[in-house]
């Protein structure tokens, strides 16, 4: 499954909103640590698929989510659960990671 593609138009009722747990990637294309997590970030979109909603939100072209979150080095990952922040993970780590911090959240 694809990761969501997260804008500032359509984040609160995508994210906030969601009745499952959000995973957003907090990302840019030009950025080389992004790109190292992306693979990472796909697999969580499959192997959570259903109970958990994993997107990316390009911050180059969705700026107001960014500042509103605070976001000021990427990649963040944050993770959302019933509309507010639960986690926050910042730069490129290991998969393990993401799974330690996903098992507080669902």
């Amino acid at each position: 499954m694809k990761p969501f593609t997260f804008t500032d138009d359509n984040f609160d009722a995508e994210a906030l909103k969601s009745n499952v747990p959000v995973l957003v990637d907090f990302w840019a294309a030009w950025c080389g640590p992004c790109r190292m997590i992306a693979p990472i970030i796909e697999e969580l979109a499959d192997e959570f698929e259903g109970k958990l909603k994993v997107g990316k939100l390009d911050v180059d072209s969705n700026q107001q989510t960014a500042i509103k979150y605070g976001v000021r080095s990427i990649p963040t990952v944050l993770l959302f659960k019933d509309g507010q922040v639960a986690e926050t993970i910042i730069g490129a780590v290991p998969k393990q990671m993401f799974l330690d911090r996903l098992k507080k959240v669902i």
